[in-house]
């Protein structure tokens, strides 16, 4: 058993719940990352994946931000973005599947950070444990890794997991980030995929399919996010077309005061949030900012079975885009989503019998 595991033992006398489990190799994570180098004893209950690092909690001075990442390699510059703004303190993973390639990749990123640790939240139970949410709390930030967004909204909403991350994000204001699935439930509003994913094509066939659920101020608080519902891997799988079905199903659902707004990040590309409410895109993609275009541009036809109609004079939804850079590019302030962008270039998305149209 090595030096790491053994402080951790001693140091911490966890529930029965809190097991450890043998390490795995992640196929998900940035191809830069090592495995964490502890082993742990195979159990039938995985939670505490492994630390590297000091296993003393330490108190850094924080910086609130988030991080929208769209999947598949992680971007190191958006990462580093993050720790940053740790305060040289704690960073916990939290995941419901997959292993630790995260913590040594973290530690070894370029900003110093005391502990990088991974916890697997797989049950309803694990997420109301109360040591998990107590090292929850202690971290001074917090990233989601990828997997099935489901899991994380069965296993995580309304549970002691929830209320934590919703008290680092709005309270302690430490930053907190996610990629794919991660990304996925840090709008306010939400696609759950509870019933299955589903494509642009069928969603615009159809915007009442059965799998359209989406979820509303029932999950996570992320400061900037309201009325936002956000999309990821977007131009590797086209998703466009499904994230403006999205806007029109909650706009149509519940008429709502706001306006409502999406933002939609490509694989490798990160958007990052600062405590302003300023947004930067950094890595190799593009980020699309989406906001339905005044209270009185509703589709015209939203209704099941038919195509989705939403044309307004093709002027529908407007959008701004942002490609990356390793440095961060563009600025787009999201406490005013009708001004102060730069960096980008603007324009316009309509939909006429479930056809997508940019301009």
């Amino acid at each position: 058993m090595t030096k790491h595991l053994s402080l951790f033992l001693a140091t911490f006398s966890l529930t029965g719940a809190l097991l450890l489990a043998c390490q795995q190799p992640n196929n998900n994570q940035n191809n830069n990352q090592t495995n964490n180098t502890q082993t742990t004893t195979q159990t039938s209950r995985p939670v505490w994946l492994g630390l590297v690092g000091d296993t003393a909690d330490v108190q850094g001075t924080t910086q609130s931000g988030t991080v929208l990442m769209g999947g598949s390699t992680d971007v190191d510059a958006a990462m580093r973005w993050m720790l940053e703004r740790a305060g040289g303190g704690d960073v916990v993973i939290i995941r419901a599947s997959g292993s630790t390639g995260y913590n040594d990749y973290l530690f070894t990123l370029g900003a110093k950070v005391n502990s990088v640790e991974t916890l697997l939240i797989n049950s309803r139970d694990l997420a109301n444990n109360p040591e998990i949410e107590r090292r929850l709390r202690n971290a001074e930030m917090v990233f989601i890794a990828g997997g099935d967004q489901a899991n994380y909204v069965n296993f995580w909403r309304n549970t002691r997991v929830h209320e934590a991350l919703n008290y680092l994000a709005n309270v302690k204001k430490v930053p907190i980030g996610g990629t794919s699935a991660g990304c996925a439930i840090l709008g306010r509003l939400y696609f759950p995929a509870l019933e299955g994913t589903i494509d642009s094509p069928e969603a615009l066939k159809n915007p009442f399919d059965s799998r359209i659920v989406i979820g509303r101020n029932d999950f996570l608080a992320m400061p900037f996010l309201a009325n936002t519902i956000t999309d990821m891997h977007y131009d590797a799988r086209e998703r466009l077309g499904r994230h403006i079905t999205f806007l029109a199903r909650i706009i149509r659902d519940t008429m709502p005061s706001a306006v409502i707004r999406g933002i939609g990040v490509d694989e490798r590309t990160a958007v990052a949030i600062n405590a302003d409410g300023k947004a930067t895109v950094f890595g190799v993609g593009s980020a699309i900012f989406l906001w339905q275009n005044g209270l009185e541009s509703v589709p015209e036809e939203c209704v099941a079975g038919k195509p989705l109609v939403w044309n307004r004079n093709n002027q529908a939804v407007r959008s701004y885009i942002i490609s990356g850079s390793t440095q961060g590019n563009g600025s787009f302030d999201l406490t005013n989503w009708s001004a102060q962008q730069s960096g980008g270039r603007s324009g316009f998305v309509s939909v006429r019998n479930g056809a997508v149209f940019q301009q």
